[in-house]
């Protein structure tokens, strides 16, 4: 049989960090990555970042953005939906990720009383203002909304079918892609961790840059139907075969070197590849 040529397997995008995925078939990757992903975040009074760290329960909230990203639909399996007008300029507030100091435009007190009660805790909702301009670290400097960090998130089927594996073989169950909510998802690469190996890659009308490897937290203990932590697993599988000096690794994050148009089925086209940091 014939090995599969790398391609795009999945995309995914995520309007509100923390929130579920959107999944489409085509996208524009911008320079901050997927267009709208991460470009709202959800904030405590005080403006610091909810997250399902400590706030699973917002895997339960599914947002939905228009093309043009003037118009977003919120929804909850316990709630109505709340359809709104995207606030895209006027005044700041500041907002706080990870300790870092950002700016975010006041989707208003309908959205935040909604939030609040999907939450269960007082909450609101911010956007990323026009002039955004934040500067990611790594091999490939490029900049993100409120992602983590870089711009664009590639996991390949190779590297979960790995510790899946290792997973079946300790007894436990596997788990789905989507405990580790990337943006690409590559089939076709037989050795698992190939993303970790990539320099510069062209897929579809994009060219991407290592930034460097993803370090995974206890949001791949949650289960992204239930909203349930399920867990020590995968990270204590995980932390036996995949530990480096900074935490836990698995996937790759990529700096947007040229945007373009991406579809599910593109070729993934190395340029550079690089020795593994693991």
């Amino acid at each position: 049989m014939t090995a599969l040529a790398p391609r795009i397997a999945e995309l995914a995008y995520y309007p509100v960090k923390g929130c579920a995925a959107v999944r489409p078939a085509t996208a524009v990757i911008t320079p901050a990555g997927i267009a709208h992903d991460r470009a709202f975040l959800v904030v405590d009074r005080d403006g610091v970042f909810r997250t399902q760290r400590r706030h699973p329960q917002l895997a339960l909230i599914s947002p939905q953005v228009s093309p043009d990203g003037s118009r977003m639909t919120l929804r909850h399996p316990d709630l109505p939906a709340l359809s709104f007008a995207v606030v895209r300029d006027g005044p700041r507030r500041p907002v706080e990720l990870f300790g870092n100091a950002f700016q975010g435009i006041d989707q208003g007190p309908d959205v935040g009383r909604w939030l609040s009660r999907a939450v269960g805790e007082e909450a609101g909702l911010v956007r990323v203002p026009p002039d955004h301009r934040r500067v990611t670290d790594g091999h490939t400097p490029g900049t993100s909304g409120y992602a983590d960090s870089s711009a664009v998130h590639i996991l390949s089927r190779a590297t979960l079918a790995l510790l899946d594996e290792r997973l079946r073989s300790a007894g436990e169950p596997a788990v789905p892609m989507e405990r580790f909510r990337p943006n690409i998802v590559v089939e076709g690469w037989e050795r698992p961790h190939t993303e970790d190996l990539l320099r510069r890659v062209t897929i579809g009308g994009c060219e991407l840059g290592y930034a460097k490897l993803a370090l995974r937290c206890v949001v791949t203990t949650v289960d992204q139907r239930s909203a349930r932590k399920a867990g020590p697993e995968p990270l204590r599988t995980l932390a036996g075969y995949r530990r480096t000096r900074g935490g836990v690794a698995f996937g790759a994050k990529f700096a947007v070197v040229r945007p373009g148009a991406v579809a599910v089925g593109d070729p993934v086209e190395v340029a550079e590849w690089g020795a593994s940091e693991l």
